[in-house]
């Protein structure tokens, strides 16, 4: 059986991934594609309690190598019980982000270096790469304000300007290296002109996944 297509979603705090899931989701599976949503950190129940703590156990100091190292836990558990064998079984994988993510956050907003990161990358990836990924792009204060409508801010959202800008800045750094993998979406625009922008990326998929 031929490899499941994997799609991921990437972008700064308040860009609109969520919300466009499950758009992205029908209109794949309209055509043809078997389609499995999960989400990083998450997808597993150990990956769920390590989101947790990532994201809303404000009391607790946790420095930026347990950050990264805690992303990649969850993320082994993930690729080993959820996005490895959907793929093998052939179906199309939409995950909201990946370790584009870990090289934005952990990487430009953190601070560590690059070369840190890709040897967890290799160790709990080996080959596995997306196909496809879909950047979710705006500027930083309205990213941040519709973050801010939405629920109270997790750890991330807690975070200055500065660092938030880094993230952005460094995920445009990943579209302009990898244009063929990276395609970058207008996220400021209204709902309808978002999706417009996905439908037209979509049309390049194989029909029913594949890859």
């Amino acid at each position: 059986m031929k490899r499941g297509l994997f799609i991921t979603l990437e972008g700064g705090e308040g860009a609109g991934k969520s919300t466009c899931l499950p758009f992205l989701e029908d209109r794949l599976q309209q055509a043809g594609h078997d389609v499995v949503v999960t989400r990083e950190p998450g997808g597993t129940a150990v990956g769920e309690k390590i989101r947790e703590i990532l994201l809303h156990a404000h009391a607790l100091h946790i420095v930026p190598d347990s950050e990264l190292l805690l992303v990649f836990a969850a993320r082994a558990q993930h690729i080993e019980t959820v996005v490895g064998p959907a793929l093998a079984g052939g179906k199309t994988v939409l995950c909201d982000r990946f370790t584009d993510a870990s090289y934005a956050y952990q990487g430009g907003g953190r601070g560590i270096p690059a070369q840190r990161i890709a040897m967890l990358e290799t160790w709990a990836q080996a080959e596995l790469r997306p196909d496809l990924t879909l950047l979710f792009d705006l500027p930083v204060e309205k990213g941040l304000q519709r973050a801010g409508a939405r629920s109270a801010p997790d750890r991330f959202e807690r975070e200055g300007r500065d660092f938030q800008e880094r993230i952005r800045q460094h995920y445009l750094l990943i579209a302009r290296r990898e244009p063929q993998r990276v395609k970058v979406i207008d996220a400021s625009q209204e709902l309808v002109h978002v999706e417009a922008q996905l439908t037209t990326i979509l049309k390049g998929l194989p029909a029913g996944g594949g890859g």
